[in-house]
């Protein structure tokens, strides 16, 4: 079984190019979502994150804003939080492929969005980066709710520069050509990775 690790900047179409691996009959273990199985009502990161910071619960789960206020008044904050969370997803990843495994499946995805800067490139058997032009990109995240320039900026100064991830990347998928061209992109690099 392959494991292809998918990342690329926010508003690059990383998503929708999980979707089509979806399709194609990769099951997708996506980072994101499960963090937020932690932090929803009943979740394994509730309690913990009461007992640091109760303000950052609501109704039960974690309210992300407002945890999200705590990172950035104390780095160290982050760095806390990482060391019981990234754990948690390791083992929820753990049971992802133990359970790919058992289907015989021949290709899961890791949809990691910081796939590089956290090191899980060297866990992957390929990596392929989503990507398209800087000013696409910018268009994509602005029309999102809510989305400020300034967060833009603060989003984007955590990731790693999408030139760098390309440079890092086994392949690569250009989504400013439409779905039709990323779809043909995705099904050439899963058959390229099954045969090598």
């Amino acid at each position: 079984m392959k494991i292809i690790g998918l990342t690329g900047s926010i508003g690059m179409g990383k998503s929708t190019t999980a979707q089509m691996f979806a399709d194609l009959g990769c099951p997708v273990f996506d980072a994101d979502e499960a963090v937020h199985q932690l932090y929803a009502k009943g979740g394994r990161a509730v309690p913990l994150i009461q007992a640091v910071f109760p303000d950052a619960i609501s109704n039960g789960a974690v309210n992300r804003k407002r945890l999200g206020d705590h990172m950035r008044e104390d780095p160290l904050n982050l760095k806390v939080l990482e060391s019981f969370i990234h754990p948690w997803v390791g083992e929820l990843r753990a049971a992802f492929l133990v359970k790919a495994k058992s289907e015989k499946v021949k290709a899961v995805i890791f949809d990691v969005p910081l796939l590089f800067e956290t090191g899980g490139d060297k866990h992957v058997d390929a990596s392929v980066v989503v990507t398209a032009p800087a000013n696409v990109q910018r268009e994509r995240v602005m029309s999102r709710p809510g989305m400020t320039e300034d967060l833009f900026n603060l989003i984007l100064s955590k990731q790693m520069p999408d030139a760098e991830k390309r440079k890092r990347a086994d392949y690569i998928i250009e989504t400013d050509k439409g779905l039709d061209a990323a779809r043909v992109q995705a099904g050439n690099i899963l058959e390229q990775i099954l045969h090598t």
